[in-house]
């Protein structure tokens, strides 16, 4: 029997999984733990419950894997120290987090987790990513392709993946990185915090690309494909580049240069209100990264002649560029897995070392629903510790037993413009609220996205709120049918349905689906039933259960939620309370 533990570590989003004789059992990130989003450092937390989840301890698993490999692309990085020598600064910075992370026998001691007597395994960055999406995939033939900021030296990868087999075939090499782009740009644009990537995402549709050209001058895409950074523009070649990745949130110092300042203007503090140039300049990011992501498509559909595309790295969370792979490439079938970023990588690591152990095992990931879940007992012994403050605020607290009773109650809540916290079952894996950490709202309500950043969110006006859609009613309302479970894409609505759903239509008509499966999520299908019964109308608004801070992970931490919000009624396991 093989029992891994693959581990993301040392960058944002550090994660860790589980997987027994090529299954995967468990995986969650360590934010939810920690309470701080997109948490760096060594995954302690995340790798206790995955242990907890398998029945095992660390003196059990055979095998732990780790997703970066120093050793990786090492002629690359001579060849670019000899010809673009680093200054000694950057370079003792470099050598110091290399001796930080080179022992995971220390790291798992000095955590506490003492016993472990199997192998490690260091899998490249790359290799990870490309692995997190092919073999959970389903597809037995596919190319794979990681976009990314940088990991191991590079940015970007592709390679072939059929059977169990996958091999890296090629690279775009640091310093050139479609995600430095993106990430200088959105400090630039005054959005300084990690992973901000997605307000930029969201303000585009605002703006219009007239500034596509000056992004041409920072990113110049070539005949094979491939891109190169106008380095003018940059700072992570040639300087230190503050950041921290130890144990905290991600931080980091800015990436562009004063170069970038004279080639649009003065960065925008981001306490400024954004102006219709900031909404122009976020659309020509987003088209100029959508330029030079179907050049790379193009380029390599065109070499390998394969139907199928599976997507990993930071950037394929772009779900707009995604919404258009099918459309503009020969590609005919899509997989972007629930955590495509860093995070992704535990999977990815665990998944290469299991293929070498097991060729034969198969997996296919059909759900995100792989963290933490909790009985009604559990539940019931949460509302209990609250009981004084759930009386003192006048709330109601009822065990609804029958099914139906639930789905249908809740339901017509939603449909009466009411705001629900819906907690059930296992925690999402990745950065997508899917069904069980989510708050669900009316669809149809123009004023429902005022109405969540009122009484919960208080997030920008211009991010959009998602719909999840019953998998059967995809082609009545959008204007592809696809599978999308995991909020990864972006589509157009259908232009008569678009009124009818103001709350999770965006600016552009376009809404950031999720496809729900009775098969996979029957109680959140079910719910959607319930509502489209009341409503004609077979979705919800789905956002993130969070107030901003890592989305929730247990029942205590849904109840103060909803107890410090406003929001209405709160639905965890088979227990309502409401206001």
């Amino acid at each position: 029997m093989s029992l891994i533990i693959g581990v993301n570590a040392y960058h944002g989003d550090s994660a860790a999984c589980i997987v027994r004789d090529g299954q995967l059992i468990a995986a969650a990130e360590e934010e939810r733990f920690r309470r701080i989003k997109h948490w760096a450092g060594f995954p302690t937390k995340a790798i206790e419950y995955c242990l907890q989840e398998a029945g095992c301890d660390i003196g059990d698993v055979t095998d732990i894997a780790i997703n970066q490999d120093p050793q990786a692309n090492r002629i690359k990085k001579i060849q670019y120290v000899f010809s673009h020598p680093p200054s000694p600064r950057m370079l003792w910075d470099r050598y110091k987090n290399k001796l930080a992370r080179k022992n995971l026998a220390d790291e798992l001691t000095r955590n506490g987790l003492t016993g472990f007597h199997g192998k490690f395994h260091q899998i490249e960055h790359h290799l990870s990513h490309l692995s997190s999406a092919f073999y959970v995939s389903g597809f037995d033939e596919a190319l794979s392709v990681s976009v990314d900021g940088f990991g191991d030296f590079a940015s970007t990868a592709w390679g072939v993946g059929k059977g169990s087999d996958l091999m890296v075939q090629g690279r775009v090499y640091f310093p050139h990185s479609l995600g430095v782009f993106y990430q200088a740009i959105t400090q630039w644009l005054g959005f300084p915090s990690y992973g901000d990537e997605y307000k930029v995402m969201g303000l585009a549709p605002y703006g219009s690309p007239k500034y596509l050209n000056k992004m041409r001058e920072l990113v110049i895409c070539k005949p094979n494909g491939e891109f190169e950074l106008n380095l003018r523009y940059f700072l992570h070649h040639s300087e230190k580049i503050a950041h921290t990745w130890q144990g905290g949130v991600p931080i980091f110092s800015n990436l562009y240069s004063n170069k970038l300042n004279e080639l649009l203007g003065p960065a925008r503090n981001p306490e400024e209100p954004l102006t219709q140039f900031h909404k122009d300049i976020a659309s020509s990011t987003q088209a100029m990264y959508e330029e030079a992501f179907f050049n790379l498509l193009g380029s390599l559909y065109r070499k390998y002649d394969i139907a199928s595309l599976c997507l990993a790295g930071g950037c394929a969370m772009n779900s707009v560029a995604n919404g258009k792979i099918l459309a503009k490439t020969p590609f005919k079938n899509l997989y972007v897995q629930s955590a495509a970023g860093d995070a992704g990588g535990a999977i990815g690591a665990a998944f290469v070392v299991s293929k070498q152990i097991s060729p034969e095992k198969k997996f296919v990931m059909e759900h995100a629903y792989w963290g933490p879940h909790f009985s009604n007992e559990q539940i019931k012994t949460i509302i209990d510790l609250h009981a004084t403050t759930l009386s003192d605020q006048q709330c109601k607290v009822v065990l609804t037993e029958n099914e139906e009773a639930l789905l249908t109650s809740t339901a017509q809540s939603i449909a009466d413009g009411k705001v629900v916290g819906w907690f059930q079952g296992g925690m999402e894996w990745g950065p997508r609220a899917l069904g069980n950490r989510s708050i669900l709202g009316d669809p149809r309500r123009a004023d429902m996205k005022d109405i969540l950043n009122l009484k919960i969110k208080r997030r920008e006006s211009f991010r959009p709120f998602a719909p999840s859609i019953l998998r059967d009613h995809v082609s009545t309302w959008f204007e592809r049918e696809d599978d999308v479970p995991f909020m990864m894409q972006v589509y157009p609505i259908k232009e008569d349905k678009r009124s009818l759903i103001p709350a999770v239509c965006h600016v552009d008509g376009s809404g950031r689906l999720q496809t729900v499966y009775r098969n996979t999520n029957p109680r959140y299908y079910g719910l959607i039933e319930a509502f489209n019964k009341i409503t004609n109308v077979p979705m919800v608004l789905n956002t993130s259960f969070n107030e901003n801070e890592p989305v929730v992970c247990n029942p205590s931490e849904a109840l103060d939620c909803f107890l410090r919000t406003k929001m209405d009624k709160l639905v965890m396991g088979n227990w309502v309370i409401s206001r």
